[in-house]
């Protein structure tokens, strides 16, 4: 078996792939890229047992087969190389030997039989959604959802998909976003929730790309196609908590600010709070908010008054400095709107400007008690 590819055609994609490959791997076979030739069409796959990406790559050959070659051994390798071609020789000694201009490599290869088979899809439904659409719900709400192995649901972004509109949630139960496209629909309803690796690397790849993206999925599995490439993960199992329970409907205190002069008011200021809870308080009463922070340990205070559009009664709530932060960064708006009902409940912050056509977010954030 033998084949010749462009050196940085091939590190392109073999470094997409890799994003897959967890650092300490249970099965030794999971360390290593799956060659899979057929004539001028080279399959490359990696995998993690949850998740297995393929991407077909164009090369020079006539011949078949199949050989699983070492990811990190390859990759290093390959970063070196200026752009040539390369030649990839499967001799009988189980190596393969790479000739380029200047020398020749052999490293060793595993059978490529021994490499886990993609879980094939039966009967799924398919919705199609526009890459940088699918790339930008996701960096809109992968930072929002949780960490705890002990309600997994959680770890994960929710993708509800209807004849209306597509939804993504995410909520780790201190911070919720909900990312909807009105104008994008689904042939039918669906629910699924999918876990964040596999998310974070659709997120790199499809940034900025106008090509279409077919997600199909059943019960327990969801696959993603575009271009060349092919993605299949397990989906997280169990049911989403109810999220639409807890976004707050009545919400008469109505703030309008500027993003910029806002969060980086809450930055400064936040470097003089707590270092365990992180708290800050608004006060805000007629065109005033007034935003402070107090570590009493220490005797650090800090308070920064800035001019706002409000609505509503005065009030003071406490936040989180870092959600409040983490979700004013994650907007590209020029101007924020934080609705609020009471000290003790959710405030919803929205993004005024700056969306595109059918295109909406909202972010909860969930208040901390303050110490009169």
């Amino acid at each position: 078996m033998k084949f010749i590819v462009s050196s940085s055609y091939l590190l392109k994609q073999l470094q997409v792939l890799g994003g897959i490959i967890n650092s300490n791997n249970t099965l030794p076979i999971l360390d290593n890229f799956l060659f899979d030739l057929d004539g001028n069409s080279l399959t490359v796959s990696a995998s993690d047992l949850e998740t297995t990406i393929s991407s077909k790559l164009d090369v020079e050959s006539s011949e078949k087969g199949k050989v699983c070659i070492p990811a990190r051994l390859l990759l290093d390798t390959l970063k070196t190389f200026p752009e040539q071609p390369l030649t990839f020789t499967i001799e009988d000694n189980n190596t393969v030997e790479i000739s380029s201009n200047h020398g020749k490599y052999a490293l060793a290869y595993a059978d490529g039989e021994e490499f886990p088979t993609p879980v094939e899809l039966n009967d799924p439904s398919a919705t199609i959604i526009q890459g940088d659409i699918l790339a930008t719900a996701i960096a809109k709400t992968i930072f929002a959802s949780g960490n705890d192995d002990l309600r997994p649901v959680m770890s994960g972004v929710f993708f509800q998909f209807s004849t209306e509109s597509l939804t993504f949630v995410a909520t780790d139960a201190h911070k919720l976003v909900k990312y909807t496209r009105a104008d994008v629909q689904a042939s039918q309803t669906a629910e699924f929730i999918m876990p964040k690796k596999p998310l974070n690397l659709l997120k790199s790849i499809l940034a900025g790309s106008e090509e279409d993206v077919t997600i199909e999925y059943n019960e327990s599995n969801a696959k993603f196609m575009f271009e060349n490439t092919e993605m299949v993960c397990r989906l997280i199992d169990g049911k989403y908590p109810n999220y639409e329970a807890v976004i707050p409907k009545e919400n008469p205190n109505k703030l309008s600010i500027e993003r910029n002069q806002f969060l980086n008011s809450v930055r400064r200021v936040s470097i003089f709070s707590n270092k365990t809870t992180h708290q800050i308080r608004l006060k805000i009463a007629g065109a005033e908010l007034n935003i402070s922070a107090e570590d009493i340990d220490y005797s650090n205070k800090a308070e920064e008054r800035l001019t706002c559009d409000y609505q509503g009664d005065d009030m003071q709530i406490g936040f989180n400095s870092r959600f409040l932060t983490e979700m004013l960064n994650n907007l590209t708006s020029d101007e924020v709107s934080l609705e609020m009902s009471l000290p003790n409940r959710a405030g919803i912050l929205t993004p005024v400007d700056g969306l595109d056509e059918g295109e909406q977010v909202t972010m909860l954030v969930m208040p901390v008690m303050l110490n009169s």
